[in-house]
């Protein structure tokens, strides 16, 4: 993702949250947005600035947050690219994910570890299901829950159960070359795949 789309993804977020929500802190968007305070600070102040967002002061130092209809127009206007994006999103990486699991299954390799919980594990979860690959789990040492997918989820890779015919794919969308690198010392080149869409 650029720093185009990811600027419109946190201000459709804010446009989302206070379409449902006026009276909200910045404080609760920003956990909402996954963002740190002063940024969606930054972003609420950049929406006002622009028409988008109307503001007023509420009893006891609060403030209730409007959409403008210029708000309501660009809300509408990005919510569209986001789902175009996501469907070109879709198509390229399911074809991605098609290609590099054919490749696996072919050269003898039945288990999958997804390396990095993100969209594009979800994609390869429905393509190794029509390979009828087996996924064990997920490798991700930043994750915090314990399942994705209905799988566990490792933060450590010396708990990964690594099988004879076990390969290991990336599917992290945040920084996924740091993720490759770490891993090719530690497991090997040769049971290490990247589908073509992250390189």
């Amino acid at each position: 993702m650029n720093t185009e789309e990811k600027q419109e993804e946190i201000t459709l977020g804010i446009l989302d949250s206070i379409a449902s929500e006026s009276q909200l802190s910045q404080r609760i968007l920003a956990k909402r947005l996954g963002v740190a305070l002063g940024i969606a600070n930054t972003y609420l102040k950049r929406c006002v600035h622009k028409g988008l967002v109307k503001v007023e002061q509420a009893p006891a130092n609060r403030y209730l947050y409007y959409l403008t209809p210029k708000g309501f127009s660009e809300k509408t206007r990005l919510t569209s690219c986001y789902l175009l994006n996501s469907f070109q999103f879709y198509r390229r990486a399911s074809r991605s994910c098609a290609v590099v699991l054919a490749e696996c299954k072919h050269a003898g390799w039945n288990r999958l570890i997804l390396c990095g919980a993100s969209d594009l594990s979800e994609i390869v979860l429905l393509w190794a299901n029509e390979e009828k690959l087996v996924v064990d789990g997920t490798y991700d040492p930043y994750f915090e829950e314990s399942e994705f997918l209905k799988r566990p989820v490792w933060n450590f890779l010396g708990d990964v159960p690594l099988q004879k015919d076990t390969i290991c794919l990336i599917t992290a969308l945040n920084k996924p070359n740091k993720l490759y690198n770490d891993l090719k010392g530690k497991i090997g080149l040769h049971r290490l795949r990247v589908p073509d869409i992250l390189v």
